[in-house]
């Protein structure tokens, strides 16, 4: 069983992700703006199918280290599946979904963490 910090979760996250070809992957530092999270990991998804297969393997490879989701929500549209970790919330969107509500910009003021190896598709 795989003990993270929030830091360490959301790398590792963005690492899974990125080895299933997600893209554009953010790693937003928000735990001084919000008491809801201490990072926002966000990606972009090809089509839904791409974006179910995202979050299945980000479920599988986690449990698997002993860390599961509190909640999961939007799979069925597979627009924008949130995966809550606690600490970390995933947000895996199609383009045109993420381009729409612009998560980026509304934390714009958050530090963005840069984690080497990470692609930006």
């Amino acid at each position: 069983m795989a003990e993270y910090t929030s830091e360490k979760l959301a790398e590792r996250i963005a690492q899974i992700l990125d080895s299933k070809l997600a893209s554009d992957i953010e790693v937003i530092r928000i735990e001084e703006l919000t008491v809801v999270a201490d990072y926002f990991v966000i990606c972009t998804g090809n089509a839904t199918t791409h974006v179910k297969a995202l979050s299945d393997e980000l479920e599988f490879k986690l449990k698997g280290e002993g860390v599961a989701p509190y909640g999961i929500s939007g799979y069925d549209s597979a627009s924008w599946i949130l995966l809550d970790y606690g600490s970390v919330v995933v947000h895996i969107f199609l383009e045109d979904t993420r381009a729409f509500y612009s998560l980026e910009r509304l934390w714009g003021d958050a530090p963005r963490m840069e984690i080497e190896g990470i692609g930006k598709r």
